[in-house]
């Protein structure tokens, strides 16, 4: 009885605060957090293009691999979210309980999969994409080592997810500030082998990468046993409960699916970019680093709407849930400006960052331009998406995700870069956002007609 007290208490916070205070309570912390994930990518990648451009392009290609695994990690965790947020808006208890203890064998499986990846396919990866033998030693070394010991990274977006859907996001974004610094910290020092550390180039930035995601899943695991009341994990109940887990998946897979569309768009835009130059390649890398920059605090925004939504959803408060979505993109769309803003001022000394040689600025500078005009109806598209996820109808995010990147950026890029102008390459992707755009707001208003009660 003292526990569902304690359960419930905690449930007020997300079914009575005033909902604009709600989303700032859940979601600063978790974009403070992720700001700095995301200057830490930035960072990394200033690091390694120090080594040289060859290994600045290897961690270019190397990134949709490392996608396909954060989206499967982050989709299941979208889907262990909204099921318990939504359980405990529900008042079951119970069924919340054991959904986080599913959450734990999930991982485990899905980091099984993905180390088989790593020691097994990872030269097979580059040798695809290029024929460069520099490049494909670079990622090579890199995509192992990332693989083998992604479990840190699966209990670690695990951990999060479980705290999140109980409203406790300052302590995501302690877990996540704690892996970053030390992933910041380990980088120069394993890279060019300062304080007496070996030099370990690529392969120093890998193991710094890991350590710092290890280091987080530890302090995700005290802090679920320790303050996350709501929940109980323990070895006895983690079992395979096949209800919980259609219901985890129902939600997640179309997440994963539309996450990994994302990395074979990289992909394949890589294989397009290549036709030019693998300069191209590399701008089209560190374009991704420094737009999770603007682009990192409208995830951390979501990450703290879903569970909001979901739980009002199961409360059954429809004012709460559309109040909720519409702060959250007016949030975003201010965001999304800013960072349009900066994208238009100063894309020449973002790109120096970088050690941009002349090539690379004469590629770059335009890239980020014109790339930087889908950026506002990028971030409401993101909180439409969010919705999706929290109310159980994730397959409007997937259908959304494969007209954008699938049905329109693809070939409309292939159809542009036919015309020999790198530049004409950028546009395809403000024009497959303004299609994004236009589906998300069909969806979206197809959905809330549904919200009768």
């Amino acid at each position: 009885m003292e526990q569902e007290k304690k359960e419930v208490v905690q449930g007020n916070k997300m079914g009575t605060m005033p909902e604009f205070k709600l989303l700032m309570n859940m979601s600063v912390p978790m974009i403070i957090s992720m700001l700095i994930q995301s200057l830490y990518n930035i960072v990394d990648s200033i690091f390694v293009a120090k080594i040289s451009e060859n290994a600045l392009t290897a961690v270019s290609l190397v990134f949709p691999a490392q996608s396909v695994m954060i989206a499967v990690a982050t989709g299941t965790g979208v889907g262990v979210n909204s099921l318990v947020s939504r359980r405990l808006g529900e008042k079951q208890f119970e069924d919340a309980n054991k959904t986080a203890n599913v959450s734990m064998l999930l991982a485990g499986l899905s980091y099984l999969v993905f180390l088989l990846v790593g020691v097994f396919g990872s030269r097979f990866f580059f040798a695809v994409q290029t024929d460069n033998a520099e490049i494909i030693s670079y990622g090579t070394t890199y995509m192992m080592i990332v693989c083998s010991f992604s479990f840190g990274i699966f209990y670690d977006i695990m951990f999060e997810r479980l705290l999140q859907a109980t409203g406790r996001s300052i302590h995501t974004m302690v877990m996540q500030l704690s892996g970053t610094v030390i992933n910041l910290v380990l980088d120069p020092i394993l890279i060019f082998g300062y304080l007496g550390a070996p030099k370990m180039g690529m392969a120093g930035a890998a193991v710094a990468t890991v350590a710092g995601q290890i280091f987080g899943m530890l302090l995700g695991l005290v802090f679920n046993l320790k303050v996350n009341k709501e929940i109980r994990l323990s070895f006895r109940q983690m079992r395979f409960y096949g209800k919980i887990i259609k219901e985890i998946y129902a939600i997640s897979i179309p997440a994963i699916l539309m996450q990994s569309i994302g990395s074979v768009m990289v992909f394949l835009m890589n294989k397009i970019l290549l036709g030019f130059t693998t300069t191209a390649t590399a701008v089209f890398g560190v374009y991704f680093k420094l737009q999770s920059f603007v682009f990192m605090p409208t995830f951390g925004l979501n990450n703290g709407l879903i569970p909001i939504v979901a739980y009002n959803y199961g409360a059954k408060k429809r004012e709460r849930m559309v109040n909720t979505m519409k702060y959250g993109m007016i949030f975003a769309a201010i965001v999304m400006a800013v960072g349009f803003a900066l994208a238009q001022i100063i894309p020449g000394p973002m790109l120096r960052m970088f050690d941009a040689s002349e090539q690379m600025m004469g590629i770059g500078i335009p890239a980020l331009r014109i790339i930087s005009f889908s950026f506002i109806m990028a971030g409401i598209s993101i909180v439409a998406s969010g919705v999706f996820q929290a109310v159980g109808r994730s397959m409007n995010s997937l259908v959304m995700s494969i007209i954008r990147q699938v049905v329109v950026l693809l070939p409309v890029a292939w159809l542009l870069a036919r015309t020999g102008n790198l530049d004409a390459v950028w546009l395809s992707f403000p024009i497959a956002e303004v299609v994004g755009f236009v589906t998300s707001l069909v969806l979206l208003r197809r959905t809330m007609k549904e919200w009768t009660f």
